[in-house]
């Protein structure tokens, strides 16, 4: 399993005529999809503002940066870890 986390805004909302279905968009929604698809097995991957809001809540290694479609330069990640 892999799990990419970014934080910042997004758009939300129910689509559909007959059948109807809860979805969210935006920016923050590909950045951590992209995060999700680039990241280790077993590791839950943070961009720089989650973890920033996320404070000395938790444990951080630094992954380096990547390169992501739509983003100007490479973004900063930093794996999630358990212990502060």
């Amino acid at each position: 399993m892999r799990i990419g986390l970014h934080s910042g805004e997004l758009f939300a909302g129910v689509i559909g005529i007959h059948k109807f279905v809860y979805d969210v968009w935006g920016d923050t929604v590909n950045t951590a999809k992209r995060m999700e698809t680039f990241g280790a097995p077993g590791r839950v991957h943070v961009s720089a503002a989650t973890r920033r809001l996320l404070g000395d809540a938790y444990c951080f290694e630094p992954r380096g940066a990547i390169e992501l479609k739509g983003k100007p330069a490479p973004v900063p990640v930093y794996a999630l870890g358990t212990d502060a």
